[in-house]
């Protein structure tokens, strides 16, 4: 795509996702965190969808040449009404066949559940072999949790992780994972190694333990919280998948692999590689939009006709 076709698209999807924002800021449809703003997002997330690529069964093309014009205007609406900003890396855009799609990350999560169901603080912890955890429970929550730890722990195996959100008026919740149940969650992945009980050598579970464990029991927390609030505002309509379920499909479709964790980001290459028939990526021209990512919002205007080979 040359620049004059960029900057013409450019006008013409973040225009239009502009206006629409608009309409459901004056019909009073959708509200923003304080110092959010929209028009920066949009022009951060434009910066990074040039740059952004299908996967590996699609020849890592650009989304911009590849996904339809409807499917980029309503991923960028998908991100703004969630008051998100890929540029803190709150969120990637993936593709599934022609469809783009705004993928919210654990950062995005944490923001979102901060904005929407009230929450002040949200921590994570891993609990490892030789560690002292005691609790009570209370109502069916658990309460008054206490978590020794000696320095010489952390080089010892993970029992498991727990996330403690705290809101105003004295109100904590607590969600406690055992290193059993991170692996079930872990284990929807297809990175994960098929019919082991351990992580794969070399993957992002295995390198990055103890991060990905915090990221899962954060997900969980905060997924109770986004989907029994009763927060009427559109954001809540664009609830994402459980990322654990498509850490493959980040792996796959990103310019590299990305983690969401604030000291390691690695970025690669994409490697041609040969496909096995177990593989499945985000980008698979039979796979369907996830109905989860079907958001409410969707525009629809008339696709132009492409002329040599020009994406709109």
């Amino acid at each position: 795509m040359s620049n004059t076709q960029l900057k013409k698209a450019e006008k013409n999807i973040v225009d239009q996702v502009e206006e629409r924002v608009k309409q459901l800021q004056e019909s009073n449809s959708i509200r923003f965190p304080a110092n959010y703003s929209p028009e920066n997002a949009l022009k951060s997330a434009w910066l990074i969808l040039q740059e952004t690529k299908t996967g590996k069964k699609t020849g890592y093309q650009p989304v911009l040449n590849y996904c339809t014009k409807n499917s980029i205007a309503n991923a960028l609406l998908d991100m703004v009404v969630q008051g998100l900003n890929p540029q803190k890396k709150q969120g990637y855009f993936l593709s599934y066949g022609q469809t783009l799609v705004f993928q919210r990350s654990y950062f995005g999560t944490m923001a979102v559940t901060k904005n929407v169901a009230g929450a002040k603080t949200i921590d994570a912890a891993v609990i490892y072999e030789g560690d002292t955890v005691d609790y009570e429970i209370i109502n069916g929550r658990i309460a008054n949790l206490k978590h020794k730890q000696q320095f010489g722990n952390l080089d010892k195996g993970i029992l498991g992780a727990y996330c403690t959100i705290t809101f105003g008026e004295g109100e904590v919740y607590i969600e406690l994972m055992t290193i059993k149940e991170i692996r079930t969650a872990w284990s929807k992945s297809q990175s994960w190694n098929n019919g082991q009980e351990v992580e794969a050598k070399g993957s992002v579970h295995e390198e990055f333990t103890q991060e990905m464990a915090k990221k899962t029991v954060i997900n969980r927390a905060c997924k109770k919280f986004l989907n029994s609030s009763n927060d009427a505002s559109v954001m809540m309509q664009t609830i994402s998948h459980d990322e654990d379920e498509v850490q493959q499909e980040i792996e796959d479709n990103a310019n590299g692999e990305v983690l969401d964790m604030d000291y390691v980001e690695v970025q690669e290459e994409p490697k041609q590689v040969e496909e096995t028939t177990e593989e499945a990526t985000a980008d698979d021209s039979n796979e369907k939009v996830p109905e989860e990512k079907q958001s409410a919002l969707e525009m629809d205007f008339e696709e132009e006709p492409k002329k040599n080979g020009a994406p709109f």
